[in-house]
């Protein structure tokens, strides 16, 4: 086309969208963006970076691939569109540059000391030597190689060999857990000397490279080049780096308010005056921008508050158009013949030695062990999207030719890519498994008795609580609840309360700052500063501790969603916590009318999180489904007056939610009622009901998906095949329920109720057990109804089996209670002791009198028998 236009007039009026820049720039960014999430979600269990998938997306849609078909090439991806595609993503490399200054703190790279500095010129003296050495090689054995200058060819190469990926780097470290340990501080402090180098060896290499077009500039023109490059980074750390304290320190003092955006405003304007000084210079625009993230003080809420203003479309957007514009140059095809792969073979295992046996050797001779200096060497060899940066600017300037180029692109996928999955194994993540030496329960010997007397009262041991929360929304139910478990108002001091906020670990640049400000291995530090909500949550707490007279010390886990679990049990055990409260992963919103109850659900994500904390913590847990408790709003110890009802079928799970019960009970504004549901004795119908109930029988079943169906201890079931387990379980009971009553005495109202079995002949849909629950949380007379989990059931419960589960995790009552078609108003906690012999669970099949219950859907929420062997269809 001889000229081209940004936007069409539509197809009525004959224009074709894809003849015109701006429409086929919309369309390609949606098939890179597409395309890129798909390959991301496909790589995420080899745990890979998303650059990973962008490059690969690139790859597919460019030559390489799709476009090997000459009619989609030119129709989505012509020749002409490329120039507006890759300025558009030039501009958010822009920015990710100058947040990739904002990362790297200059104090910590100067404070790291000789040993990472040792380190860091180890790993960029011999990948660099290599590089040297590949590229005469390359320069023999690839046609057109030699075409460039021979210098710039040099430096190219030495810097494509020897650097390492800072932001690729981090990311890895923090998933892994080992961002603060011994090894991460040192690949980090060595990581941001080698990133500085390598920026620096990169400003060499485009300065005396030239245009390209003219084979080089004259050496005066590229030491010129050179003297103002460093004549710019002196200025802008002299003169600009000052300012940008004082802007910080400005915006700071304004707040979230209109004053601060204005500061927001000005140091992006920085960026774009910076990079546009840079390239005037002759030197690449994205190291002006790289330059001026560095003057940008990392203290304080400010660099925070600009990360979090671009990121999302940096990082979303614009930068998977780079990296796949990368791929869409990147042609397979031009690696031709056995010589060409062979070089392919030879730069990436000369990358890797070069980087790990420099790192190796040194890291040695400072004193660490043979297995951490191997890691060490591992993870400086990430390579990833900084890799990719330099090869474009080579090409760029025409120092690399399209067949060296496609060669480096590979070596920069394949180092990449072998990097966690070499970490995981000869390194396990830190905080995983084996040291589970705390197990602590609530019900049992030590657990903490109720004191019934100003003299028994300084004998009281400390509750611990681990109370988890995703943001402000959680505190006031969290608040309640703890006020409503402490018990006794008077004692100072009797609960510990440890609040985890618990945030997830992604690739944007404000979840790294976040990880790295973590006093130990990403887990937790004191006064997380956020700009949502954070505040308010640190006032909130310290409200309580001071109003309630309760130890409160908020923390924050940054981890990836499937590591989580760790970070909680850890700081269970450290702390030695005997409940960790969880919350639900729907937010319900009760209304005025109880068959109204809206969910908004946090994602399959944070519940996996809670399953995994449910059987992984080393204490007992406690899942809040919080409906308004307390009235939705933080209320003072005086003003706590709400009831409680605890549910009791029996077991382990609902002893300890007794336990929890007599400590509700000893505040007083808390009235607690308990109701018991038992079989009668009397009635020749009952009895044949709580015989039906004494047969039942739990088998495993191997067709039911734990993730939809109830799951039961498989010690339990193991036992109840043989009916042992029912009788010691029930004497437990009645023992636990026996101590209740003599130590609350009038304090609890008590209630037992007669019901009928939710399977057996007979079974009257008024009559359900799931319906006399469900009726105790529509009553509204209960602001909270605590049940047990029931992973070793009553017989009662065990029957419910046959329900289709919507929240397995909760057991067969508290999905009952939690489901929001019930129309239940009464918030909900569902209680699970810690049990090491109950920790494995499986689904099940319910056997009674030698027939398998099968569910049948009649709108009852019940079950019947069916006279067969089969197990339970799949709800």
């Amino acid at each position: 086309m001889a000229a081209v236009k940004t936007s069409s007039n539509g197809v009525w009026q004959g224009d074709d969208p894809l003849h015109f820049a701006f429409p086929l720039l919309i369309l390609q960014s949606l098939l890179i963006l597409l395309l890129s999430r798909i390959l991301a979600f496909a790589f995420r269990p080899l745990r890979q970076p998303k650059v990973i998938a962008e490059i690969v997306a690139g790859i597919l849609l460019g030559p390489s691939a799709l476009g090997r078909n000459n009619s989609y090439l030119h129709a989505l991806f012509p020749a002409w569109s490329m120039p507006v595609l890759e300025s558009a993503a030039s501009l958010g490399l822009l920015f990710f540059l100058f947040l990739v200054g904002l990362e790297l703190d200059l104090r910590s790279v100067r404070a790291s000391g000789k040993r990472a500095f040792a380190i860091a010129a180890a790993g960029i003296s011999l990948p660099f030597a290599c590089g040297v050495g590949v590229a005469a090689a390359f320069r023999r054995a690839v046609p057109g190689a030699g075409d460039a200058g021979y210098a710039p060819f040099l430096v190219f190469m030495g810097v494509a060999l020897s650097i390492t990926a800072f932001p690729v780097l981090a990311r890895i470290l923090a998933e892994l857990k080992l961002l603060t340990t011994t090894i991460g501080e040192t690949a980090l402090a060595a990581a941001a000397f080698n990133d500085v180098a390598a920026w620096v060896l990169l400003a060499l290499a485009v300065a005396i490279s030239g245009s390209g077009d003219e084979g080089g500039k004259s050496p005066i023109v590229s030491l010129w080049v050179m003297l103002s490059g460093a004549a710019f980074v002196a200025a802008w750390m002299v003169l600009v780096k000052p300012a940008m304290g004082w802007v910080a320190r400005r915006a700071d003092a304004a707040g979230h308010g209109g004053g601060g955006e204005v500061w927001v405003a000005a140091t992006l304007a920085g960026v774009l005056v910076s990079g546009f000084a840079t390239d005037a210079i002759g030197i690449h625009a994205i190291f002006g921008a790289f330059v001026f993230g560095l003057t940008v003080p990392k203290d304080g809420d400010f660099a925070r508050r600009v990360t979090e203003r671009i990121e999302d479309l940096v990082s979303e957007l614009l930068l998977p158009l780079y990296f796949a514009s990368s791929g869409l140059k990147t042609d397979v095809a031009t690696i031709r013949g056995g010589e060409a792969w062979a070089m392919l073979a030879l730069v990436i295992v000369t990358a890797c030695a070069g980087k790990i046996v420099g790192t190796f050797g040194v890291a040695l001779a400072c004193g660490m062990s043979a297995r951490e200096a191997v890691v060490l060497g591992v993870v400086m060899n990430t390579k990833g999207l900084v890799e990719l940066i330099v090869l474009n600017i080579g090409r760029e300037r025409k120092v690399l030719n399209e067949e060296v180029f496609a060669i480096l692109v590979l070596m920069a996928l394949v180092t990449t890519f072998i990097t966690t999955p070499t970490v995981m194994a000869i390194y396990k993540p830190a905080r995983t498994g084996g040291r589970r030496l705390h197990h602590r329960k609530l019900h049992g010997p030590s657990a903490p008795s109720s004191p019934s007397s100003a003299a028994a009262t300084a004998n009281v041991k400390e509750l611990r609580v681990l109370a988890c929360i995703h943001g402000g929304h959680d505190v006031p139910a969290v608040i309640n609840l703890v006020e409503t478990i402490r018990g006794h108002t008077q004692p100072r001091r009797l609960v510990k309360l440890y609040i985890l906020r618990m945030v997830e670990l992604t690739e944007r640049t404000s979840s790294i700052l976040m990880a790295r400000a973590a006093r130990k291995n990403g887990l937790p530090f004191l006064r997380p500063q956020r700009r949502h909500g954070g505040d308010q949550v640190d006032v909130a707490f310290d409200t309580y501790a001071q109003l309630g007279h309760v130890t409160v010390r908020a923390m924050t886990a940054v981890s990836a969603l499937h590591t989580m679990h760790d970070d909680v049990a850890a700081v269970a055990e450290d702390k030695r916590v005997s409940l960790v409260i969880l919350p639900f992963h729907k937010r319900h919103h009760a209304h005025h009318h109880a068959h109204h109850d809206d969910s908004a659900d946090l994602g399959p994500e944070w519940r996996a999180v809670n399953r995994r904390i449910l059987r992984e913590a080393p204490c007992s847990v406690a899942v809040l489904v919080d409906r308004g408790f307390g009235g939705g709003e933080q209320v003072s110890s005086e003003q706590v007056a709400h009831g409680v009802c605890v549910v009791f079928f029996g077991g382990p799970d609902d002893r300890e939610a007794l336990e929890l019960a007599g400590r509700m009970a000893e505040h007083p504004g808390v009235q607690v009622t308990v109701v018991r549901f038992i079989h009668s004795s009397g009635g020749k119908e009952h009895q044949e009901q709580a015989q039906a109930a004494a047969e039942v029988t739990l088998r495993p079943s191997t067709t039911k998906n734990a993730d939809r169906s109830y799951t039961f201890s498989a010690a339990a079931v193991a036992e109840t095949t043989e009916n042992s387990g029912w009788e010691r379980e029930r004497e437990m009971d009645e023992a636990a329920v026996a101590e209740f009553r003599r130590r609350v005495g009038p304090l609890v109202r008590f209630e037992e109720r007669v019901v009928v079995a939710a399977i057996g002949k007979g079974t009257s849909s008024n009559n359900n057990v799931v319906e006399e629950v469900v009726a105790i949380g529509k009553s509204r007379e209960y602001g909270l109804v605590v049940v047990g989990k029931g992973r070793l059931p009553s017989p009662m419960v065990a029957q419910l089996a046959v329900r289709p589960a919507e929240h397995p995790e909760l057991g067969p009552i508290g999905d009952a209670l939690a489901s929001s078609g019930h129309g239940v108003s009464s918030s909900v906690l569902v209680v699970q002791q810690h049990d090491m012999t109950n920790a494995d669970e499986v689904p099940v099949s319910v056997v009674v009198d030698g027939l398998v219950a099968q569910h049948h859907d009649g709108g009852g929420g019940g079950g019947e028998l069916a006279g067969n062997k089969q197990d339970m269809a799949e709800p």
